[in-house]
């Protein structure tokens, strides 16, 4: 078949145009027009410039304009404009403008818009502007703007904006601020300011400021003016902020709030302590929980005997003025009835009038099974009472002492209105240690 004239006029004419170099007249004001096929490589100068680059494998000066290539292009000095290539781009100075390839983009120097990559994008200075990539992210300056990887982010300096990564950003030089979140955990060398999210944890070097979020911990090395939220446990060096955990809290010094099971620190002149245990070295603001400790809190047995639980073992956390008394009994219902048992919590204050003399007072919650008394006589398969109590106690040694205890009970049903009973309270016992 014979192609038309003017078609065999123009493949011509671009078969020439594209094995040709056209440069212009006038060289030194560095204006450049190449369209290359196939592998183009242009001897080196520095005021060479290209505006337009087409090829497959290309090798060029400076790049003002548009850059498509197959697999690749390699541009000597700079990049002002948009360079695509099928596998890499390379420029050795900086770029400003867009970067797009299958595989990889490596910037020598500072990289200011937007920069994609299947695999990954490495920039040697800084980036200022969008990095994305289906693995990672590596830059060696600091980032101001936002990231995007499969795997990873590692900033070698500062960053300021958003941060994301499948499984981890790493921050080994300055400061972050912005947001990060991370599949698995963000690790920052220095200062944090803004919103950090880890699936797994989130580490920061020096001072928080902001939040830190993580399913099983956060760790500050330095102060922690913020929130530190996590299912596991937080840990921080000095908190002046909100520690909140599903299990424990530590920390240096406490001048905020620790929220979790168990609250740990040394320090907490000015701190408050919520959670079931609750320990400090020294005296906090606030302890509020079911066991309140510091170095100087005396752990002392208490056996007993009275006409609600008749059998009792508890054990008493003696601090200056407050104290907590946990503790178990049996036969809540009576001798003369089958095993029944009961778990207790009281909390009180006291104080000593006189020497050898200990007064004090309290209130608790008494859990009650009946176990086999069930159903007998209207008797649930469990109950509650609210007690209180006033106490006296007499020491013959640091260690050893008896007391009473006289108060009032009632006892609630769980799952009806009404009382199973009101009566009032008698109690003597020997306390230990």
């Amino acid at each position: 078949m014979r192609l038309p004239k003017y078609c065999t006029v123009l493949i011509a004419s671009l078969s020439i145009l594209c094995s040709q170099t056209c440069f212009s007249q006038n060289k030194s004001a560095g204006i450049d027009l190449s369209l290359w096929k196939g592998i183009a490589t242009q001897p080196y100068d520095t005021l060479q410039t290209t505006y337009l680059n087409l090829g497959i494998v290309s090798r060029i000066n400076q790049l003002k304009g548009i850059s498509l290539n197959g697999f690749s292009c390699v541009v000597n000095e700079r990049v002002n404009g948009i360079q695509v290539a099928g596998l890499s781009n390379i420029a050795k100075d900086y770029v400003n403008g867009i970067q797009f390839a299958g595989l990889t983009n490596v910037n020598g120097n500072n990289s200011n818009g937007i920069i994609t990559s299947g695999i990954a994008n490495v920039i040697g200075e800084n980036l200022h502007g969008i990095g994305a990539s289906g693995l990672m992210n590596i830059i060696g300056g600091s980032s101001k703007g936002v990231l995007f990887s499969g795997l990873m982010n590692i900033i070698g300096s500062s960053s300021s904006g958003v941060s994301v990564a499948g499984l981890m950003n790493i921050e080994s030089g300055g400061s972050a601020k912005g947001i990060k979140v991370a599949g698995m955990s963000n690790i920052i060398a220095g200062n944090q300011s803004g919103i950090i999210i880890g699936g797994l944890m989130n580490v920061t070097g020096s001072d928080m400021k902001g939040i830190q979020i993580a399913s099983l911990g956060n760790i500050t090395g330095g102060q922690t003016s913020g929130l530190q939220l996590s299912a596991l446990g937080n840990i921080s060096v000095h908190v002046k902020g909100m520690q909140i955990a599903g299990i424990g809290n530590m920390a240096r010094s406490l001048h905020g709030v620790q929220i979790g099971l168990m609250n740990l620190a040394e320090y907490t002149t000015e701190g408050v302590q919520i959670g079931l245990v609750n320990y400090s070295k020294s005296t906090a603001k606030a302890k509020i929980g079911l066991v309140n400790a510091n170095p100087d809190t005396r752990y002392q047995l208490m056996i007993f005997g009275g006409n609600t639980s008749k059998g009792n073992v508890a054990v008493r956390f003696k601090n200056n003025l407050f104290y907590t008394i946990l503790g178990m009994g049996d036969h809540y219902l009576g001798l003369d009835k089958k095993f029944s048992g009961s778990l207790f919590y009281r909390t009180g204050l006291g104080f000593q009038p006189a020497r050898n003399f200990y007064l004090s007072g309290d209130l608790g919650y008494q859990h009650i099974e009946n176990f086999q008394n069930k159903n007998e006589e209207g008797i649930p398969a469990r109950m509650y009472a609210l007690q209180a109590r006033a106490n006296v106690e007499y020491h013959f040694t640091n260690k050893f002492g008896i007391f009473t205890s006289g108060g009032y009970s009632v006892t609630k049903y769980y799952n009806q209105s009404g009382n199973f009973s009101k009566k009032p309270i008698v109690e003597v016992g020997i306390i230990l240690f």
